[in-house]
């Protein structure tokens, strides 16, 4: 780089870092001029703080409440009629699963018996009479015929009780 360039570049560097300095001479003329006009103004009332009510003690007597850490009262719901699952019951297999991933199969007629084969989705079968226990809502298996296995579910019937409800496992087709 020649010394003529090395100035013109010094200079061009020099102007272009002074540049923001220079509206900053000004003075401060016209900020003085605003505050004393605002200080003439006649000054306003200033409006009073709200006015705090005072604190109103509680007194909590738990004496005659239910405690919070106990189950309330059960509801008994009418028409229950004392319906419930039976929890010491041995559960059976197929009673792992639910209802809509047994497929019919088939039936088998064996020693006097009408059995209903029911695959599981894992692609075994199993072999069911009347009288066994399938799906998560403790169905019991009432009618067997050649193309559906009839189911009778005890439910949660929304109210605190319990309720029979009837579905059926028809015969897959495929």
């Amino acid at each position: 780089m020649r010394p003529n360039q090395r100035k013109i570049l010094l200079v061009a560097l020099v102007a272009v870092l002074l540049a923001p300095l220079a509206g900053c001479g000004g003075g401060t003329s016209d900020l003085k001029r605003d505050l004393e006009e605002k200080k003439k103004r006649p000054g306003t009332r200033i409006e009073p703080l709200p006015e705090i009510k005072p604190y109103e003690v509680f007194n909590y007597d738990p004496s005659g409440l239910r405690s919070p850490f106990q189950p309330g009262i059960a509801i008994v719901a009418p028409g229950a009629g004392g319906l419930r699952p039976d929890a010491h019951r041995n559960r059976e297999f197929l009673e792992g699963f639910s209802l809509d991933t047994l497929k019919m199969v088939g039936t088998l007629h064996q020693g006097g018996k009408n059995f209903a084969l029911l695959q599981t989705k894992d692609g075994l079968i199993h072999r069911v009479l009347p009288g066994n226990h399938v799906g998560q809502n403790d169905g019991k298996i009432t009618v067997i015929t050649d193309s559906r296995v009839t189911v009778v579910e005890i439910v949660p019937d929304g109210l605190g009780g319990y309720m029979e409800r009837p579905a059926a496992i028809s015969l897959a087709t495929n």
